[in-house]
């Protein structure tokens, strides 16, 4: 199977099912010299795993990280970085009735379509849970862009029809951590909370929007044509399960704009030069502006629900109704957002090593 690598200079090949041994990811192009230990990859990866809160799957993963090479005497050496997370809760007796009655809203179908099997055990590597690869390889990219001061923040703006008010970009990060949304407008958590909440109760899920944003990043990264910044980072973005859609700065509100009220002017601040608005989200051309990098998902609401469905039978060819058991997330937006950044910051470390900002042997 193609497509398990991102990255052109720092390269992320993530491995692994929902419910096989074990799922991880190998980083390759790492600059030696990095202090990585696994608390750091632990940090990350505790943002994202299931059963921390009422909102999220019951699922009772800890999803301890084994670093298998790649550091020595607590630095990067310069060679592969590989990182395995085994699965200890996964159930899969609750799945045997789908063997072969494709779920609504998941890739069972498209993915059997394509390969003539497929892992149905919790979504096997379609499964959510693999972006435990993403993370690993976040959790280097945002140390590494860190020797920078480039920092890269996410959080959920929107759950259902409930958003959040605009918060300061200083407040951002401090205010996301007081709840279990990761809402940095704490009243707006409140109701998204409720949201969620009734949902679950119904035996449904609700979808979202999740923001992430680069502090910090130079001018002049990407290039022109084919690997401009924003198209590498709307890749990167959608390649997490559950997005269905991208946005760059204003996105989609400039298509009912002029140019005259959204194109970002120009003035010196110092020895910089800087954008009095940005609507471009930080990258015009292609390339970016220096202006910090904003990026907004569509994440879709959690297939998996507890309500009669009708699918088929690829077996007998014969239309049938399904019912999804087990343990599943009402809604996926709070743990995507340390999925978000990871996505960011693994696209960004690789057009800083690209561009020349970081030196590809040695920190």
């Amino acid at each position: 199977m193609a497509g398990n690598t991102t990255g052109n200079l720092f390269r992320v090949t993530t491995f692994g099912s929902s419910h096989g041994t074990a799922l991880g990811a190998v980083v390759d192009g790492c600059p030696a010299g990095l202090e990585l230990a696994r608390e750091d990859i632990q940090e990350e990866l505790d943002r994202r795993r299931p059963g921390t809160s009422k909102i999220t799957t019951s699922r009772g993963e800890t999803d301890e990280v084994e670093i298998l090479s790649g550091i020595f005497e607590g630095k990067t050496d310069g060679t592969p970085i590989a990182a395995v997370v085994y699965n200890r809760d996964a159930d899969s007796s609750a799945y045997k009735p789908f063997r072969n009655k494709p779920r609504p809203g998941h890739g069972d179908f498209t993915w059997t379509s394509k390969f003539g099997a497929y892992d149905y055990r919790g979504g096997g590597r379609g499964s959510g849970r693999t972006t435990i690869g993403h993370v690993i390889g976040g959790t280097v990219a945002k140390k590494l862009i860190a020797q920078l001061d480039v920092n890269v923040v996410s959080h959920v703006t929107q759950v259902g029809d409930v958003k959040a008010k605009h918060v300061a970009y200083g407040q951002i990060e401090e205010h996301a951590k007081k709840n279990p949304v990761r809402c940095a407008d704490q009243k707006a958590a409140k109701l998204m909370e409720e949201k969620i909440m009734e949902a679950k109760e119904k035996g449904d899920s609700v979808g979202g929007v999740v923001e992430t944003i680069a502090f910090g990043v130079p001018a002049g990264l990407g290039e022109p044509v084919f690997d401009k910044l924003d198209a590498d980072l709307a890749r990167s973005l959608m390649g997490i399960g559950a997005v269905k859609g991208v946005e760059i700065g204003f996105g989609f509100k400039l298509a009912e704009a002029t140019a005259s009220a959204t194109n970002d002017e120009y003035y010196i601040e110092g020895d910089k030069i800087k954008t009095t608005t940005n609507t471009s989200g930080g990258i015009i051309g292609g390339i970016s502006n220096g202006m910090p990098i904003v990026t907004r998902i569509a994440v879709k609401p959690t297939p998996s629900i507890s309500m009669v469905q009708k699918t088929v039978d690829l077996k007998t060819m014969k239309e049938t109704e399904i019912e999804i058991q087990g343990r599943h997330d009402p809604c996926i937006c709070p743990r995507v957002t340390a999925v978000a950044e990871a996505a960011v910051a693994m696209v960004l470390v690789d057009h800083l090593l690209r561009s020349g900002f970081i030196n590809p042997c040695s920190i």
